[in-house]
This record gives C-alpha cells, sequence and structure tokens, in this order.
C-alpha cells in the first residue's frame, strides 16, 4: 500500500473537518525553496514538505523541467482545494506543493477541532518525546542528521536505512543499510524514527507495516502535517512536524535557501502530537517494560512542563 494512501486519507480529513470553510480558501503564496516548499493561505496557514530536488534529473533547462510546478506564477488566488489533486502527481515537486497546501489546510483544521486522541508539545523534539532507553535498538529510515548524531554520542545501537549513501559520514556506514533491505531491517527496531521525506516517494505506509506492533514508531519532518489520524491509525506514537509563527518571514526563509537551522525558534516551532493512551494502558505498558512510548508515564520533567493537553470543545 503506496504513501499516496495515507496523504488520501488524510484529505478526506481535512475535507470533513473544514467543509464549510475550505471551498472559500484560497492561496496566498507559494515558494519551492531548496530544502523546503512553503504555501501561505489568505487565512495566514503555513503548511511545508521537503523539497525533493533528486526527483527532478531533467531539471537542466527550462523548457524540459517546465511541468515540474503547477501554475507558476498564476497561483496566488487560487482555490487551495485544487492544488489537494497535487498530491497524487507523479512529479516529485508538484506533488511537494500539494503536500505543503495539504499541511496548511491541516493547521487550519487544528485550529479548528485539535484531535481528541492527541495530545501537543510545543518546543519539543520528536527525538526526545520517543524515550529512547539505553540498549533499545533503533533504526532510523532516511539520513536525518540530527538523529544520527544524537544516536552516536549516546553510544545507542542504531541501523540507517538510505537510498543514497553519498548523505551518510564514514562513521556511519557500518551501520548503514540500503533501503531495499526495509522489509528486514523494520522489524528489528525497538524504536523506529522514520523521516516525513517517505510520503514523497511512497513508502511510508510499507515501512510502517513491517514494524513490531510493540514498536515505538515515529514520523518526523516538516512534511508531516497537524492532522494525525491516517497516522494514528497505522500505529504511530509521536508525529514531529512544526508550526509556522511568523508565515511572512518563514516563506522568505524558504526562498533563500534556509532550512530548519534557520527558521526554528524564530519563525516556527517545533510540535510534537502524542498518541493519547488510557491511564490503565499506560500503566500496564510500564509495568511489561514495554519499548513503546508510554504518553505521560515516561516523559522528562521538562516535556510534562511544555505538554498542551487540548481536548474538544
Amino acid at each position: 500500500m503506496p504513501s499516496t494512501e495515507i496523504l488520501a486519507e488524510t484529505i478526506e480529513a481535512i475535507e470533513d473537518i473544514a467543509a464549510d470553510a475550505i471551498g472559500s480558501v484560497t492561496i496566498e503564496r507559494v515558494v519551492v525553496g531548496l530544502f523546503f516548499t512553503g504555501v501561505k493561505l489568505s487565512t495566514g496557514h503555513v503548511g511545508a514538505c521537503a523539497t525533493p530536488v533528486k526527483t527532478i534529473p531533467d531539471a537542466v533547462c527550462c523548457p524540459s523541467s517546465a511541468h515540474a510546478m503547477p501554475f507558476p506564477g498564476k497561483m496566488r488566488g487560487r482555490r487551495a482545494a485544487s492544488l489537494l489533486d497535487e498530491v497524487r502527481s507523479q512529479d516529485g515537486i508538484r506533488r511537494a506543493v500539494g503536500i505543503a497546501t495539504m499541511n496548511a489546510l491541516a493547521a487550519l483544521c487544528w485550529d479548528r477541532r485539535p484531535h481528541p486522541d492527541a495530545d501537543m508539545d510545543i518546543d519539543v523534539d520528536a527525538f526526545d518525546a520517543a524515550a529512547i532507553r539505553p540498549g533499545q535498538k533503533v533504526v532510523v529510515v532516511g539520513a536525518f542528521v540530527p538523529f544520527l548524531r544524537e544516536l552516536k554520542r549516546r553510544g545507542q545501537p542504531y541501523l540507517v536505512l538510505e537510498q543514497d549513501p553519498a548523505t551518510l559520514k564514514a562513521d556511519e556506514m557500518p551501520f548503514y543499510r540500503h533501503a531495499e533491505q526495509a522489509p528486514v531491517v523494520v522489524p528489528q527496531a525497538d524504536v523506529l524514527l522514520v523521516t516525513g521525506t517517505t510520503l514523497l516517494n511512497d513508502t511510508l505506509d510499507e515501512i510502517l507495516a513491517a514494524a513490531r506492533p510493540d514498536a515505538c514508531k515515529v514520523v518526523v519532518g516538516p512534511t508531516v502535517g497537524l492532522v494525525p489520524d491516517a497516522f494514528l491509525r497505522r500505529g504511530c506514537d509521536v508525529l514531529g512536524t512544526i508550526r509556522v509563527t511568523r508565515a511572512d518571514e518563514f516563506l522568505e526563509v524558504l526562498a533563500e535557501g534556509g532550512s530548519g537551522y534557520h527558521f526554528f525558534g524564530k519563525s516556527a516551532q517545533k510540535i510534537v502530537l502524542r498518541l493519547r493512551r488510557p491511564v490503565a494502558s499506560r500503566e500496564g505498558e510500564d509495568a511489561h517494560r514495554s519499548p513503546r512510548l508510554a504518553t505521560g508515564a515516561a516523559s522528562p520533567p521538562d516535556l510534562v512542563r511544555q505538554r498542551q493537553r487540548i481536548s474538544l470543545p
């Protein structure tokens, strides 16, 4: 099952939550940056997606790459809902614009209806939210540099699945496994850390399906939005994403080739969505020392202080 199923289910949820408003929401600005693509809506909400620059090898001149961008110069004022069709595009850049639009609408949806089964943590890193214990085996899907750096610092056992070994450092190569080995490597994980870019290459669903039921599953990156329904149905424990706080400043950073190092703490916040579990379930998991995350039971004190519990009105 390709990741387009997750995207399709997310769009369904958005259309349900914002049914009375989605038809009138328009695009204010689109930026396709070197690292991230961003979309701002007429409501002020912003969504982002990783820019899949490696998917456009033919982008060597204007005529050969003209199809890679939907409606350049003509997107302002278009209905946001019309760009959701690009989520199904086979072209990476067009899909990135579609996902960024979807995530902007997801931010609107969270403001209208926070998910009833998820807690939001603000200014918390998804790595910390995973609450990895010493000795647990970690599998990282995608060469996510901050996670690999912290795993090495801790001396934590890990493997990294990646399509392009050139993205890894020399001291990481002994732990490298090609992405094609996912069916063998993923089930070994006590903690599975997956980059949201797997939504772009249609591999996320099969990765999550290959994980053990008791594994803590974390999907992270600006490509992940604030409508978690499809992810939670697939057993995800933690979603790490962003909330844009200064829309225009954020888009300017993207337009100038900026990345997370340039917008976190300035124009965007790190956000963690956690699956909310009944107290009895959490206590049972603690008693059996399951590697799966026990929300709220084993969180560091600073995470507890920063937790923003949100319920339906």
